[in-house]
């Protein structure tokens, strides 16, 4: 298990224009060689926009993006005529496929934060699709079938446990919250890098929200 602390992620955006990032992964002028991806993820950008603020338009290919919004409200439009709202507890999935293009706005009078991953699809091309899940249930898993993984969203009262999924390659990155994995205190921000996990469980020692990647090899 490979831990990755909130302090240690890559600090991008554009802080003037209102908009704070936290990269986990090399992102953009921000090369690592060693820190390309793990399993099918390739980004797990925190982003803060501050009201009025957000990303023009701009295009994406071969790639699964999964945003899931923590406080405020996403406006989220695209090329292929989705114009949606994403509210925290929401699942959005777009397939950029062999490309498309979209807005992420801020367009409410609070500041939105939100968490977005990227995961690489098995095959290239095909057309784009989108899909959004309003209020997805605790435990309910939602499946990236294009990328090979299943999303666990998790929400645990202090003392309550979660098994982290058998799988060739976990990822867990802690919402918000506090929680104990394999010995290591996970906070806010923070990941855990997961390898052959086997019979693995977490326990809350605050209120906790956890988005947990199940991924095949």
């Amino acid at each position: 298990m490979d831990v990755r602390r909130a302090a240690e992620r890559y600090r991008g955006g554009d802080p003037q224009a209102g908009i704070e990032t936290r990269h986990a992964f090399s992102f953009g002028p921000h090369y690592e060689p060693d820190n390309l991806r793990f399993g099918a993820v390739i980004a797990c950008n925190e982003e803060r926009l501050a009201p009025g603020a957000g990303f023009g338009e701009h295009p994406h290919s071969h790639t699964e993006i999964v945003t899931w919004v923590v406080e405020g409200e996403l406006t989220h439009r695209d090329s292929t005529g989705h114009e949606t709202r994403v509210r925290p507890g929401d699942v959005q999935h777009l397939s950029a496929a062999a490309g498309v293009r979209h807005v992420e706005h801020n367009d409410g009078d609070v500041p939105l934060t939100f968490v977005q991953m990227w995961l690489t699809p098995r095959e290239s091309g095909g057309d784009p699709s989108y899909d959004l899940v309003p209020g997805i249930a605790d435990a309910t898993p939602y499946a990236v079938p294009a990328a090979g993984a299943m999303l666990h969203v998790r929400r645990l009262e202090p003392g309550e446990r979660t098994a982290v999924p058998d799988a060739a390659y976990v990822y867990v990155h802690v919402v918000r919250g506090e929680v104990r994995l394999a010995g290591e205190e996970l906070r806010p921000g923070d990941a855990a890098r997961i390898t052959g996990a086997r019979s693995l469980e977490a326990v809350a020692t605050a209120p906790a929200e956890l988005l947990l990647w199940e991924m095949a090899p």
